[in-house]
């Protein structure tokens, strides 16, 4: 690393990546668990028949399931386990970070709409908040700051000229 972080920094640096992980692999776990049981159209089949007729389903996600959800239960039955490994594999490796912990709040928030709390949902959401903190630096860990070393690194390299002082270009 080229820059040197305070301890303040570094500390909120590592809680940030070891959230932005954690939340990861809750997500790849949630992922793999619904490929091992082949979830898909009839999966979807059911949130929408339990959305559509629970009196605490608001009304919107009541409207997207029967109007949206509904005619395309096998792509979102094929999209929802991937939607998840995506995000877990975006999240642990640190790849746009803040961008798949916003999309993570997002899709636990669909999740919660529909009446589909389970345990770890609050516990991801408030992981991937960790991650979305104004305060919080980008993870000198992460995948984009590796390749941006790798660039530096590169980049500060010396290079040899192939023209001569002089020499017509």
């Amino acid at each position: 690393m080229s820059e040197i972080l305070s301890p303040a920094t570094r500390a909120a640096a590592i809680c940030t990546a070891a959230a932005r992980v954690a939340a990861g692999t809750l997500w790849l776990h949630e992922g793999m668990v619904k490929y091992q049981s082949r979830f898909g159209a009839a999966d979807i089949a059911l949130v929408i028949n339990s959305a559509t007729s629970n009196s605490r389903v608001p009304r919107y996600f009541k409207w997207l399931a029967s109007d949206v959800m509904r005619p395309l239960t096998g792509f979102f039955g094929c999209a929802t386990p991937l939607l998840e490994t995506l995000l877990g594999a975006l999240l642990v490796l640190g790849v746009l970070p803040r961008w798949a912990s916003a999309a993570s709040i997002a899709a636990l928030m669909l999740y919660w709409s529909a009446d589909q709390l389970i345990t770890q949902y609050p516990v991801m959401a408030a992981l991937s908040a960790i991650v979305l903190l104004p305060a919080a630096p980008a993870s000198p860990w992460g995948a984009l700051a590796r390749v941006r070393r790798l660039f530096d690194r590169r980049s500060s390299c010396p290079t040899t000229s192939s023209t001569r002082e002089g020499d017509p270009l």
